[in-house]
């Protein structure tokens, strides 16, 4: 695990990958069309995570001023996947560099699944 390290003249902050990862998962989910985000593919399935595990589905790279993040999620149907992506970019750098300080060079986005969400009564019948 790293760390970012901004020093002044108070003495230094160390911001690990953890807390960063959450920021970047909170800020993804917040956004509309995004199910969740994704433990990977699991027998070809994509397994959707809870809110709980917020820094999962998010690789996150951090040095001493910048962070790189790649974020797996699963969208919903329906949704056109290059808004929801942009939109997703968007947050997750804006969450980032103002809860941080660090400045945000790349946030990757892989689509690893699709949710269909409950059906609604009447439906499949």
């Amino acid at each position: 695990m790293s760390n970012a390290d901004i020093n002044n003249d108070k003495g230094s902050i160390k911001i690990a990958d953890d807390v960063v990862g959450v920021i970047a998962g909170l800020a993804a989910t917040e956004v509309e069309g995004v199910a969740g985000m994704s433990g990977g593919i699991v027998g070809g399935i994509a397994e959707m995570l809870g809110r709980k595990n917020l820094s999962k589905g998010v690789k996150v790279e951090v040095s001493d001023k910048e962070a790189k993040v790649d974020l797996y999620m699963i969208i919903n149907y329906g949704v056109r996947i290059p808004d929801v992506a942009w939109n997703v970019q968007e947050n997750v750098k804006k969450a980032i560099e103002n809860m941080t300080g660090l400045s945000v060079t790349e946030v990757n986005i892989h689509i690893q699944g699709v949710s269909f969400g409950p059906a609604k009564e009447g439906e499949g019948k």
